[in-house]
């Protein structure tokens, strides 16, 4: 049986127009299929009202006690419940979750090296059962950058760490169909030239362009996430702009597909 799961950039999810597109189209897409979403800049905002700092080293958001408290009001209740009521509408059954709810995804504390990232979570666990359980009964699961540890704590996830491993644990039962959306319309051969998608990057080609410079920041998490995702048994791997991903989805003629 096929499975699409797709994960949702904050920068689209900061677009009410361009999210609201999105999430019609995602709705189209045949069942079985799981949404994660990352956060976008409403923590940061919220943040700021409380007048709680912003810390980020290379990208990533330092979570101290108070900052978590942030995330898991804005990612797991504002952003994610607001994405699900909007997929009723839509007519697709959707499920607000984090990985605390039925323990489907459990991750441990980051340990602390050079930098001390705070309530951070590194994956460990995926239940994949009781997620295909979900997906046996229509439901369709729409998952919040956040996990959980066995002392109890929730913790900041990746998102995009969080949709390889979501879609590395449901291939060991389905086809998996992962795709990357964002507000690019795929990994560009030069950052500057919004038309420059790369039709197919394999690993060879991926070192060139890191190599000279073209692929950088982000992107280097993300694809290193999309190519783990094929080695460990998913089916096909896209990246691709939001508005693109039906067209992904159906016959791969968006972004850039990932081979090995």
């Amino acid at each position: 049986m096929k499975l699409t799961v797709v994960k949702i950039g904050g920068n689209v999810i900061d677009n009410p127009t361009l999210c609201s597109q999105f999430l019609a189209d995602f709705a189209q897409i045949p069942q079985p299929k799981i949404l994660i979403h990352g956060g976008g800049k409403i923590a940061t905002q919220i943040a700021e009202k409380l007048g709680i700092e912003t810390v980020m080293v290379e990208g990533r958001r330092i979570t101290d006690k108070a900052m978590l408290d942030v995330v898991t009001m804005v990612y797991g209740g504002l952003v994610n419940k607001s994405l699900v009521a909007q997929l009723q509408a839509l007519q697709t059954n959707a499920i607000g979750l984090t990985g605390a709810d039925g323990g489907v995804i459990r991750s441990q504390k980051r340990p602390v090296k050079e930098i001390d990232y705070g309530f951070v979570g590194d994956i460990e666990k995926v239940d994949a059962q009781q997620i295909a359980g979900m997906l046996v009964q229509g439901l369709t699961p729409v998952f919040a950058p956040l996990t959980f540890d066995w002392e109890g704590n929730m913790l900041n996830t990746n998102a995009d760490t969080q949709a390889q491993s979501v879609a590395t644990a449901m291939a060991t039962a389905f086809t998996v169909n992962l795709v990357y959306c964002f507000e690019k319309k795929g990994v560009l051969a030069n950052p500057d030239d919004d038309d420059s998608v790369i039709a197919e990057l394999k690993p060879d080609l991926y070192a060139t362009y890191k190599a000279s410079g073209a692929i950088n920041k982000g992107m280097i998490p993300k694809l290193d996430n999309a190519f783990k995702a094929l080695q460990e048994g998913v089916a096909q791997v896209t990246i691709c702009h939001a508005k693109e991903v039906l067209a992904a989805v159906k016959d791969g003629t968006a972004g850039t597909t990932l081979l090995l």
